[in-house]
């Protein structure tokens, strides 16, 4: 999202101290509030502060509306994510496995949040250090996604991403590489060739394909890449930048010691995978 975060956060504020005064505490826009308030304090940076407010919003949301409630639950979603993004990871996995229990009690196994909970389990589970159990739930969901939704929904899709940038966090560069081939075919299909998913896939398999082995081969699918994020994104934007500096770095691994200096800083890591959102209240 763009804009201005903190901005959002002191509007918001504002707001919440009329929502009080007019409607109570209680209110579902009064909770609805202090739950993008919230939101924007993580989108601003910090974390930390989102993740007590959200569970000082849990607290009152369980006691007005109940534990099974669907903002009760999204609440719960948002403040496990912010707090792996926080930092704590194994925490933000336990917290999204409880959460999955009483969803798939609750909502069942083919609603669209509960197949949301297990791809951030999966995400978190994998950064918290578990990059071969990320993989195995990234495919099991896949299974479920490709029955509920269809091949061409963004969420299988976003799903085969994750699954194969776990295969390659989980050392098989190869079967990451395999993976994403087809699914940039279909993206391209789906979302065209400008989409920022589209460029992301293309990323990803040429930095997957250096990390096998094959570094002209990414300096070259690099090279083809940066053209069109100049193009599309434009020279200051932050994926921009990672191409050029892992054009640099491929560069640098091929043997052309002048290239990486014309492409930019060594930056070996792949481009990260794309974790789903949480559910929000944003209007």
């Amino acid at each position: 999202m763009g804009g201005d975060a903190v901005a959002a956060v002191a509007a918001f504020e504002e707001l919440l101290t009329d929502f009080i005064r007019v409607l109570g505490p209680d209110h579902p826009h009064t909770f609805t509030t202090r739950a993008n308030a919230a939101h924007w304090r993580a989108e601003a940076g910090d974390s930390v502060a989102a993740v007590a407010a959200f569970e000082e919003l849990l607290t009152d949301r369980l006691r007005v509306l109940g534990p099974d409630h669907p903002d009760t639950l999204t609440t719960r979603s948002n403040a496990a994510y912010w707090r792996g993004v926080g930092g704590d990871a194994v925490g933000a996995v336990a917290a999204f496995e409880e959460l999955l229990t009483d969803q798939l009690r609750v909502l069942g196994p083919d609603h669209p949040d509960t197949l949301t909970t297990r791809a951030n389990a999966a995400s978190w589970r994998g950064r918290a250090g578990g990059a071969v159990a990320a993989v195995a739930a990234f495919e099991e969901l896949l299974t479920d996604q490709l029955r509920v939704l269809g091949p061409d929904h963004p969420g299988t899709l976003t799903t085969r991403a994750n699954a194969a940038s776990w295969r390659g966090r989980a050392g098989d560069a190869i079967g990451a590489v395999a993976a994403l081939e087809p699914l940039l075919i279909d993206r391209l299909r789906v979302l065209g060739p400008d989409h920022p998913q589209t460029l992301t896939t293309r990323g990803n398999a040429a930095n997957w394909r250096g990390v096998a082995g094959d570094a002209t081969g990414a300096a070259a699918a690099l090279e083809q890449l940066l053209t069109d994020q100049l193009r599309v994104l434009g020279p200051d934007h932050l994926h921009t930048h990672n191409t050029r500096n892992n054009l640099a770095y491929w560069r640098r691994k091929a043997g052309d010691a002048a290239g990486q200096y014309v492409a930019g800083e060594i930056h070996t890591s792949p481009v990260a995978e794309e974790v789903p959102l949480p559910a929000h209240d944003l209007a």
